[in-house]
């Protein structure tokens, strides 16, 4: 026999191992899926951003310049103003922008802009400006950022009446994001409790709602949504415009859900727990809501989430068309609709910038969506 030691094993290392593996094994599904969750940094990012927006636009009379609605005769289609922190005479600590000066083209008989180095605007934090109701209940003058009075701040520029574009996109942000988040409720509501119904019981409901929803997925969207969206009488106020263009997206949004869900309850209906609820005296609803959704909540979550842009995108596209949201009610949707013609894009591009939010506002909503897609299923490897 060999006069060596037999080998040490590290048993400190072999014990770590254990204990990961056991805390991996088990972890709820819930923490599996936030963990695969926080790998994915695209879904992180725009977590971060949509967050962000959100903030923003629930706070939009704060973070806004000044008032909407307020109109500035001598800068009609006035173009962004760059914040600056070198001049003319050097480097400067604070944030500046140069005022435009206004002059006539007499070929074009247009306004021409050129900054007006002499003189500088200085940026104002915590500023006090054009006065505004917070969520219409809380009156107040402060600003995030402002200038000094008699000079001009357009972060995003001016429209045709000389409005700020800034301030404006702001306040359209929370009409849009909010009729996204509303709509999706409403749908998901929809999609849920009549796909649970066709699922579960089946026979002559199952018939009923199949057929309705293939009638409904038959009609192509933008013509039905136009069409229902012209049945809104013109007379009706802003709130009530908003909401019946809200119903409007949730009857056309909810039929894919449905579906799915159908699916899955006509898979899932004969397991053994669904049997125990049953013996139990669990009554159909019961079961339906307290245990087969949320079996499957996960993809629920999933499903929900990437239905939030199309949502945004069928308010922007019906305000674009004039048949959504109308003036004075301001949408990104409606601020898109001032730059339908080529001429507009040509000459003050700046316009389009509410799209240029509806795009990083959907992105960001995809990127969410496939991180939560990935962190459904927690057991999958990368």
């Amino acid at each position: 026999m060999s006069d060596r030691e037999p080998p040490t094993i590290d048993t400190g290392l072999s014990a770590i191992g254990v204990e990961a593996a056991e805390r991996y094994y088990l972890a709820s599904q819930w923490t599996l899926m936030r963990r695969r969750f926080t790998r994915h940094r695209l879904a992180i990012i725009g977590l971060a951003v949509l967050g962000l927006l959100y903030f923003v636009a629930l706070f939009a009379e704060f973070f806004a310049t000044q008032d909407i609605y307020r109109r500035d005769s001598d800068h009609l289609y006035a173009p962004p103003q760059r914040i600056r922190f070198m001049g003319e005479d050097g480097i400067s600590l604070r944030p500046f922008v140069y005022p435009w000066r206004v002059e006539l083209d007499l070929e074009t008989f247009r306004n021409r802009y050129a900054p007006d180095t002499s003189r500088k605007a200085y940026l104002r934090f915590f500023a006090r400006g054009d006065e505004y109701e917070l969520w219409g209940l809380f009156p107040s003058r402060i600003h995030l950022v402002g200038v000094d009075e008699g000079t001009t701040l357009f972060l995003f520029g001016a429209d045709k009446f000389g409005r700020d574009n800034y301030s404006r996109s702001l306040y359209a942000a929370r009409t849009s994001l909010s009729i996204g988040l509303v709509g999706v409720a409403i749908a998901f509501l929809l999609g849920c409790a009549l796909g649970g119904v066709s699922g579960f019981f089946g026979g002559a409901a199952d018939m009923a709602i199949q057929r309705l929803i293939e009638f409904m997925q038959s009609i192509p969207q933008i013509p039905l949504w136009m069409a229902l969206s012209a049945a809104v009488p013109r007379q009706w106020g802003p709130l009530q415009v908003y909401l019946s263009i809200t119903i409007i997206l949730s009857l056309v949004g909810w039929t894919g859900l449905a579906r799915v869900v159908r699916g899955k309850l006509l898979q899932l209906r004969e397991e053994d727990f669904v049997m125990a609820a049953r013996i139990a005296g669990s009554t159909a609803p019961s079961i339906i809501v307290r245990h087969l959704l949320p079996s499957f909540l996960s993809f629920l979550i999933v499903s929900l989430t990437l239905s939030i842009p199309g949502m945004i995108l069928g308010e922007t596209a019906l305000s674009f068309l004039g048949l959504g949201l109308r003036p004075p009610t301001v949408s990104w949707g409606v601020l898109l609709k001032e730059a339908q013609n080529v001429r507009t894009i040509e000459l003050h591009p700046w316009m389009m910038i509410p799209g240029l939010m509806v795009i990083v506002t959907v992105l960001c909503y995809n990127f969410v969506g496939d991180g939560l897609r990935d962190a459904a299923d927690p057991y999958k490897s990368n």
